[in-house]
């Protein structure tokens, strides 16, 4: 395979541009991918200096001053060509970078995937999934925001995607699919669902029912199948609950000595817990289905997470995900069913 390289939007994120050339900085250092650092020149290439960076030829500067805030709308990149996302997603576009990858407004960075990277032709609409860790491994959750509303092909091939993703880039063969709902009996849920059920029972996946809530961190699925609206609402109660149960567990353990000592006691335990559960480690979330890796990481990233989320970038390339998305496409679904 030819050398990778990445689009790096270094204007989005809470500690931009500082912590995201750090990342691609480390991408470069320890990836060996060359980075396009791609947002304000002149910043750029101070922090690259100060770094010890600035001849390093895996980094390449490209001017792109203007930004797109988290408060605008996400349309507002399409019209901004000046804009770091954008000028990222023309990389990509015209062949120079292999995918991209931004700690900016996630909405706008989903627009420039689906139309200025665009979606594999065989792909409707690109789903974001996200792998959620359960205690036997993890479970791919989809669409988690890019489609707040769906039709029943639509998470049909969600299904297909959350698959793929889950067998090609996870390593788990023939997942067990479920299709999220309120209860896990046949005819449980609203007419999404029900709509949608006797059409992933015609394809060939592992489809072993509907899914429920509780589920989700279960370990009963590998893929959980839903609508944009409702994963968006789950994936960010879940990082909320995450927080909330960690302050709680904090102010649990500074009451009194024994509780200090049983934390300490437990310290290795919770951090290889927290490995799994740290966002830094797994740098962020793909926009599935777009003809090049597009991935979304968090708005607090730090230079960790950028370098993982260029790791995650390239390991679709190194996999050949979408060309294998593809094939599963039309041998998975029966025609009547894509119709």
């Amino acid at each position: 395979m030819e050398e990778l390289s990445f689009a790096l939007d270094c204007n989005g994120g809470d500690y931009a541009p500082l912590e995201i050339v750090r990342g691609g900085i480390l991408a470069a250092r320890e990836l060996g991918y060359k980075v396009f650092l791609v947002g304000k020149g002149e910043e750029i290439q101070s922090i690259l200096e100060k770094s010890g960076e600035a001849g390093n030829p895996l980094l390449d500067v490209v001017d792109a001053p203007d930004n797109v805030d988290m408060d605008e709308p996400p349309s507002t990149v399409l019209k901004r060509k000046n804009s770091s996302l954008y000028v990222c997603g023309k990389l990509v576009r015209e062949g120079r970078a292999h995918g991209l990858v931004s700690a900016g407004n996630t909405g706008a960075v989903l627009a420039v995937g689906k139309f200025i990277v665009g979606a594999e032709e065989e792909v409707e609409r690109p789903a974001i999934g996200v792998a959620l860790p359960n205690p036997k491994g993890k479970t791919v959750l989809i669409d988690v925001g890019a489609n707040v509303d769906s039709k029943p092909r639509h998470l049909v091939q969600f299904a297909i995607i959350g698959h793929t993703y889950a067998e090609e880039i996870l390593g788990i063969k023939n997942p067990r699919v479920g299709l999220l709902s309120i209860g896990e009996e046949e005819g449980k849920g609203n007419e999404l669902v029900k709509e949608t059920y006797p059409l992933l029972k015609q394809t060939n996946l592992n489809f072993v029912g509907n899914a429920e809530g509780r589920d989700i961190y279960a370990g009963t699925f590998d893929v959980i199948v839903c609508d944009g609206f409702v994963g968006n609402i789950i994936l960010k109660a879940s990082e909320s609950l995450g927080l909330a149960i960690v302050q709680m567990i904090k102010a649990e353990i500074k009451k009194s000595i024994l509780a200090k000592l049983g934390a300490f006691l437990l310290l290795p335990a919770l951090n290889r817990f927290k490995k799994k559960a740290d966002f830094t480690e797994y740098g962020g979330i793909p926009l599935l289905g777009a003809k090049k890796p597009v991935i979304i990481t968090h708005g607090r990233a730090n230079a960790k997470a950028i370098r993982n989320a260029i790791r995650v970038a390239s390991e679709f390339l190194t996999h050949d995900f979408n060309s294998k998305l593809v094939k599963n496409i039309k041998e998975l679904i029966p025609q009547e069913v894509r119709v």
